[in-house]
This record gives C-alpha cells, structure tokens and sequence, in this order.
C-alpha cells in the first residue's frame, strides 16, 4: 500500500473515531435544553434511543436521597422517561415528598428560564439558575456546610 493510500485510510478513519465518543449523560441534558442540575453527581452511565427519546440514567447506588429547599427528592436507579427539545416525560424513578406523602415527579418541562415539575395533579415552577451544578446524594447543594458541622462536632 502506497503512503498515499494508508494517509487516506488514517484521515478517513479520525473523524469516526473522535466525532463517536460518547456524551456524558449531564451533556445529553444539555443538548435537550435541560440544566445538568436536574440529575445527582454519580450517574455512571445511561441509555438513549435518539429515534424514541426513550432514556435510561445509571447511579453509582441503588437510591439517592437528598433535601433541596423545603423538598426531599429521591432518586432510583435507573432513572426513566422520554426526552425531547424542553421536554422530559413519562419520568420513573424520581419522587418528591410533599406533606407526609411521596409522589412521583413525571414530567419536567423548560421553557428557558423557568423548570417546571409535574407529578400529574400539581405542578411547580423554578428558577433554571437553581440547577446549574448536581446535587450530591445525601446533602444535596449543602455539601460544603454539612461537611463543616460534622468537622465542627467532631
């Protein structure tokens, strides 16, 4: 084979290897208009069907737990649901309690600056700048001034 030939292999072959590597799924969120805040540091892997929309996010444990504000979020693994364009639907494995009871949120939507979480008879609207970074599962953003009490207490 001449140089001219192998360079003309390798140059075709580049594109394919680089421009296939795969996507975070906090990158994936991403690309559907979602800030990556919505899923927990500690997915380890996911699922997508780009035709479907159909998705599924892997945690590092089998659930995730952690309070956000006045709300207690929890997350199974795997995570479920359909993705599209501001548009995560049909969500399996994410809860929130209210009052007493745990509901299941089903559906979230963007519209730019605002989120909004179903969990099919209600709804909730919140800033998008409230999920620019992940929680952490068991202190949720407030990681940093957990970890001070309990250095603190020691």
């Amino acid at each position: 084979m001449s140089s001219l030939g192998f360079l003309y292999i390798v140059f075709l072959t580049l594109p394919f290897v680089s421009g296939h590597e795969k996507l975070s799924a906090y990158q994936v969120l991403e690309q559907y208009d979602f800030p990556i805040g919505l899923l927990p540091v500690g997915v380890t892997d996911y699922e997508l069907n780009r035709d479907t929309g159909e998705f599924s996010a892997y945690l590092t444990d089998a659930s995730c737990s952690f309070s956000i504000e006045s709300y207690q979020l929890k997350y199974k693994s795997p995570i479920k649901g359909v993705i599209s364009k501001g548009k995560l639907s049909n969500l399996k494995g994410v809860s929130v309690k209210v009052l007493f009871f745990w509901l299941n949120i089903v559906e979230v939507t963007s519209d730019g600056g605002d989120l909004q979480f179903s969990v099919g008879i209600a709804s909730a609207d919140f800033g998008v700048e409230n999920f620019l970074e992940s929680p952490r599962c068991g202190c949720g953003f407030d990681c940093v001034q957990s970890q001070n009490v309990l250095v603190s207490s020691v």
